[in-house]
């Protein structure tokens, strides 16, 4: 999985370049506080995120689409609940988390 994560051609992204960020870090606090996002990646392939958690000495990786977060910018109802129900499955799934040494 690292050779996808330091593919050149998906190159790291700065928060400003994500659509809906604050909504999303938002959400993540909510469910665990101590979870900082670590770095995010956008595929162009596939047109998604991926962005890597940490939460201690671990790390859990989550992809969403690229129009699932411009969606939740614009009316957030909907987008809002699939963001959650994908945040939540996975951090709450320890086979997520993985050992990390920074």
């Amino acid at each position: 999985m690292d050779e996808l994560v330091n593919d050149p051609d998906d190159p790291i992204v700065d928060e400003k370049d994500v659509p809906s960020f604050h909504l999303l870090e938002k959400q993540i606090r909510e469910l665990d506080n101590t979870i900082i996002i670590y770095r995010i990646f956008y595929f162009f392939s596939s047109r998604s995120y991926r962005f890597q958690l940490i939460k201690k000495n671990k790390m859990c990786m989550i992809d969403l689409p690229r129009d699932i977060l411009e969606d939740l910018g614009r009316d957030g109802t909907s987008s809002e609940h699939d963001i959650l129900e994908v945040i939540t499955s996975n951090i709450e799934n320890d086979d997520c988390w993985k050992e990390f040494q920074h």
